[in-house]
């Protein structure tokens, strides 16, 4: 089966200060004349900058494809390329088939039009016959729920009802080619899940999303795969779950594994030292841990010397930086002065415990004070770990497709009996 879109070798300049050579309205005409004439006497320096160089992918039809980065890192560029807004400084893209965008809040809709009318002009710009779009109309609204503004001007809309909208036609008119920017900033959290589902059955069906998020839950449970754009090029590309993970790792600075092969200069003191700290799951380090499994934090350290009583420990952070927990070993084995030697401690997170997102880890060697813990050997942010939840409705959330706040979201066992009040 041919792929979707092929990018080959797709690179952007553009030169600050320059004017862009465009089309639009006699007034935009005017004002660009004017900006030469002021040109022509304060001449001024352009300074190129590339907001992609050298971008190659492609992506099979049917697959779903995420793609992130910080701002600035190139993701409009690529799809306003791909959308034919603007075109390439170097290279090509290729898209097989008509092609659905949702870029930003309102894109392809004329603000004096009604809703309803947006909706055909979307429509017959898609190529579609007009019993094809008002087959479909019905579905649009109910998922929009802007029935009542229908027959009112979009330009006054508030942005939720716009992006309702936008999003509705973007995914009902049956596009084989879904493009989608940042759909999930505007919207409540039941809109957005709705939007989630929608893509799901969009895919499901055999057409090809390619979704721009900074919502890395949303990127990891709904896409296969992920590519990670930085200054404008393409430095990771592989299963969603890795390139989040990766992502998130490398903004916070810390990855899923640290060693410290050096004794005499690894962290600690003269009673014991860290010599490692690894994030595992089913028996591999991870950088990207599914929701619904055991995760184990796998602390090495060395005991140089008889003495203190000593356990370990660790404290789990979550993507807002608020404790998830603190937890150590109360095994009867640290009970008593533990012979000099390497040791190697796991402490297991049971699954369906945490909650999605970045999580980072806190590890110690303590003996314990008079009224506190007294860390011997500590190192804060040893690593970090990206936690996601596939969507398969076995974990804490079931059907839900939302974010659910807080640290932790524990599968609970509950009982219910039927009772008269």
């Amino acid at each position: 089966m041919a792929d979707a879109i092929a990018v080959e070798r797709l690179s952007k300049r553009y030169r600050i200060g320059e004017l862009q050579a465009s089309y639009g309205t006699l007034r935009e005409s005017l004002e660009r004349s004017a900006k030469r004439l002021v040109g022509a006497d304060h001449r001024r320096h352009h300074e190129e900058i590339w907001a992609l160089r050298g971008v190659t992918f492609d992506v099979a039809a049917g697959e779903v494809l995420g793609v992130i980065g910080r701002n600035g890192a190139g993701k409009s560029t690529l799809l306003k390329i791909l959308t034919r807004i603007t075109n390439p400084t170097e290279g090509r893209a290729e898209i097989r088939g008509r092609v659905g965008s949702l870029l930003e809040v309102g894109t392809g809709f004329h603000p004096e039009l009604t809703g309803r009318e947006n909706v055909f002009l979307n429509g017959s710009i898609l190529g579609m016959k007009r019993r094809e779009i008002r087959a479909k109309l019905d579905d649009i609204v109910e998922f929009a729920g802007v029935e009542r503004f229908m027959d009112t001007p979009v330009k006054r809309y508030s942005s939720g009802m716009y992006v309702r909208l936008a999003f509705a036609v973007a995914a009902h008119l049956e596009p084989e080619i879904l493009l989608v920017d940042e759909v999930l900033a505007v919207g409540d959290a039941e809109f957005q899940r709705r939007c989630l589902g929608r893509m799901e059955e969009f895919s499901d069906s055999g057409r090809t999303v390619l979704f721009v998020s900074h919502n890395m839950q949303a990127v990891a449970q709904l896409c296969d795969r992920a590519i990670l754009l930085d200054d404008g090029q393409i430095v990771r590309d592989g299963p969603s779950s890795d390139v989040v993970a990766h992502y998130l790792q490398s903004e916070h600075g810390t990855g899923s594994e640290q060693i410290w092969p050096d004794v005499a200069t690894a962290p600690g003191g003269g009673l014991v030292r860290l010599r490692s700290v690894l994030v595992l799951q089913d028996g591999e380090i991870v950088a990207a841990a599914d929701v619904r499994r055991p995760v184990g934090i796998e602390i090495g350290f060395t005991i140089l010397r008889l003495g203190q009583h000593v356990f370990p420990k660790l404290k789990l952070v979550d993507r807002q930086g608020d404790i998830a927990f603190n937890a150590f070993d109360t095994s009867p084995r640290w009970h008593k002065p533990t012979a000099p030697g390497d040791y190697v401690a796991t402490a297991w997170i049971p699954g369906n415990l945490l909650n999605e997102g970045l999580m980072t880890v806190e590890v110690a060697v303590c003996s314990l004070g008079l009224t506190k813990l007294q860390p011997r050997a500590a190192v804060k942010d040893a690593v970090a770990f990206h936690v996601h939840d596939p969507g398969e409705g076995d974990s804490a959330v079931g059907r839900f497709t939302g974010q659910l706040r807080g640290a932790v979201r524990p599968l609970l066992d509950w009982t219910c009996d039927e009772r008269q009040y």
